[in-house]
């Protein structure tokens, strides 16, 4: 009877009916929360998601984390039915991990302590590098195309 069970499971299902399972992922949101009555509102509505394994608060960063198999727009969406207005994913990243720390744009003083905003930075562009670069030859170190 095995076979068979093993035949007829794998062979003569539709494909609609196998269920795809989503990655596990972590979550970051940004949200404010003043009391305990709002982290409570928040932890409540977001445990209960299917998928959600874990959820960490910590207040004082204004910070969710959620970690599982869920989707996050919807996490999000449902913290927002909360009632909280502003919410948005996580921004900040630690501040070690970023090559250009002090560029314009990253530093945010509403950061916590140790993190700065998540912006792109890239260095000065290398076209400006190759075209000092090539007014010198290197077949000839005492010639500039310069003069």
């Amino acid at each position: 009877m095995g076979v068979l069970d093993y035949l007829f499971s794998n062979f003569c299902t539709s494909p609609s009916t196998k269920t795809k399972y989503k990655a596990m992922q972590t979550v970051e949101i940004k949200v404010k929360m003043d009391c305990d009555g709002c982290e409570r509102r928040v932890r409540n509505a977001v445990a209960t998601m299917k998928g959600v394994k874990s959820v960490e608060i910590n207040r004082k960063q204004s910070k969710v984390t959620v970690i599982g198999d869920v989707d996050p727009n919807k996490v999000l969406k449902r913290v927002k039915s909360t009632g909280k207005k502003r919410v948005e994913f996580w921004p900040y990243i630690p501040q070690h991990v970023v090559s250009y720390p002090h560029a314009p744009g990253v530093y945010d003083k509403r950061a916590p302590a140790g993190y700065v905003k998540d912006v792109q930075t890239f260095p000065a562009s290398s076209e400006t590098e190759e075209k000092l670069m090539s007014y010198f030859s290197e077949d000839n170190v005492n010639g500039c195309s310069i003069m």
